[in-house]
């Protein structure tokens, strides 16, 4: 070979790396410039069960993809690597299997691991324009890994007898083939995850997934376009104008935007959760309490600016405890904050009248108790349920459209129950998920209304004009 060919030949092969590093996407994937943080949390996350709320073109349906070709080829960088994985890909309908999921997967996965595709249907060697059924992948640990691919149109029948190492939910599936999948995977201790927009409501995974922190194995985060390092501003102007204020809770934050039913839909985690920063002294203003015992007793502490604005700066939450036990809570927290005492080194606290009736094992009353312990527990309190609920809402929302009322992202019981306080038949809540609802009511009832700013007053030349406008026909 002469010097002049061997020089082609390796530009040559230069050439086939190059195009094949350029048909690579998994190697480019949150490795550049530009890195996609909430992508990244999500496949780092432990946990067996996780779901990512993102609105459109958040980048929540490349974590599902890029997981589910990790998994299959056995390379996955922040989990324990399995050989012959069995895995499957779970969407509302085979239309949208090859529209989203089905697509993202492909983009992933090069040819060359792959051992062989099965079609519903097209053609196996045009897989992209047709309906797969399942892709077999070849494993870096020598053996095979399947994809199966599923559709919520199946029916729940077609969910049953499969041992799995993991599910993905593109999208929001019907609760009982989520519930069926959970059982493919417990043998194999398996993994499940979802991506979707919420675009449905308060649905079961609203309840179940996103409002419930009781449950260890689960894990979410929310993804809004401002998390995508992708989009550029054109783009981002374009999807705004194209919807709706409702829209955008939903496709551009990834919230669960439906308020039907729920007591307070005017709370919007974007504005009225905060960072917790550091409160002056003179801000603080008193504890609320709503007492239980084998129900969960709820204590925030409440702290009120120079402008009426109140924060909610910490949170005590717990059952199936003694009186003593939480109100060496209590006074933890407090000091913990350097939060203000009576003159007889109390700590102030509202608290619902109902502490005024005696322990089942004493003589005393609850409030009582609490006083003796250095909780200086005041029980009257205004328990008026419809007007401390207009009380809230005129924090959430005044008329003036200034929020007054912001809850520290630590205070999390809270805001999950802001989540998922609903009415029932009636015009009365739900008796559920609501103690710290109740003792917010508490607070807020205490002191005035939201303050609304003044409408100035109109001009002389003002009122002339508008009479003049209504003359015309226009207003």
């Amino acid at each position: 070979m002469t010097e002049r060919e061997l020089i082609l030949k390796i530009r040559k092969i230069d050439k086939l790396l190059a195009e094949k590093r350029e048909r690579d996407e998994l190697s480019r994937y949150n490795t550049g410039d530009k890195i996609h943080f909430k992508q990244l949390d999500f496949h780092k996350c432990k946990k067996r069960i996780r779901w990512v709320f993102g609105g459109n073109r958040t980048g929540k349906t490349e974590c599902g993809a890029v997981e589910v070709v990790w998994m299959a080829r056995g390379i996955h960088p922040y989990r324990e690597n399995r050989k012959n994985t069995e895995g499957w890909v779970v969407s509302l309908s085979r239309d949208v299997q090859r529209e989203v999921a089905q697509r993202k997967i492909l983009k992933y996965l090069s040819e060359e691991w792959i051992e062989d595709i099965v079609m519903n249907s097209g053609r196996a060697d045009c897989p992209e324009t047709g309906v797969i059924d399942c892709i077999t992948v070849r494993n870096v640990f020598g053996g095979l890994s399947r994809i199966w691919f599923k559709s919520c149109e199946m029916g729940r029948a077609k969910f049953q007898g499969a041992s799995l190492d993991y599910v993905w939910f593109d999208e929001e599936p019907p609760e009982e083939i989520y519930d069926e999948c959970r059982m493919r995977i417990l043998d194999r201790r398996g993994d499940i995850w979802g991506t979707m927009t919420p675009l449905l409501g308060l649905t079961w995974v609203h309840d179940r997934i996103y409002a419930d922190t009781q449950d260890p194995e689960v894990w979410h985060e929310t993804m809004s376009w401002a998390d995508n390092p992708f989009l550029d501003e054109r783009e981002l102007k374009v999807m705004e104008q194209a919807l709706t204020p409702q829209q955008r809770r939903s496709r551009q934050y990834g919230e669960f935007a439906s308020g039907n039913g729920l007591v307070y839909p005017e709370f919007d985690e974007q504005v009225n959760v905060v960072e917790p920063f550091e409160i002056p002294p003179q801000w603080q203003s008193m504890i609320s309490i709503d007492p239980g015992f084998v129900n969960p007793l709820s204590a925030h502490w409440y702290a009120v600016d120079g402008d009426g604005n109140v924060y909610v700066t910490a949170e005590h939450f717990a059952a199936g405890k003694d009186c003593a036990w939480h109100c060496e809570r209590i006074k933890e927290i407090s000091r913990r904050q350097d939060w203000k005492t009576d003159s007889a080194g109390r700590y102030a606290a509202l608290i619902d009248s109902a502490a005024l009736q005696r322990t089942l094992s004493g003589t005393k009353s609850v409030a009582q108790l609490f006083s003796e312990q250095g909780i200086a527990a005041n029980p009257k309190v205004d328990k008026s349920v419809w007007s401390g609920i207009q009380r809230v809402r005129q924090y959430l929302g005044p008329p003036d459209g200034r929020h007054k009322l912001y809850v520290f992202s630590t205070c999390r019981e809270m805001i999950r129950e802001f989540r998922v306080y609903r009415f029932g038949q009636g015009e009365e809540p739900i008796k559920k998920d609501d103690h710290a609802m109740d003792e917010l009511r508490y607070f807020l009832a205490s002191r005035p209304p939201a303050a609304v700013q003044p409408v100035p007053e109109k001009t002389d030349v003002q009122r002339d004009m508008e009479r003049l406008m209504r003359r015309r026909g226009r207003r």
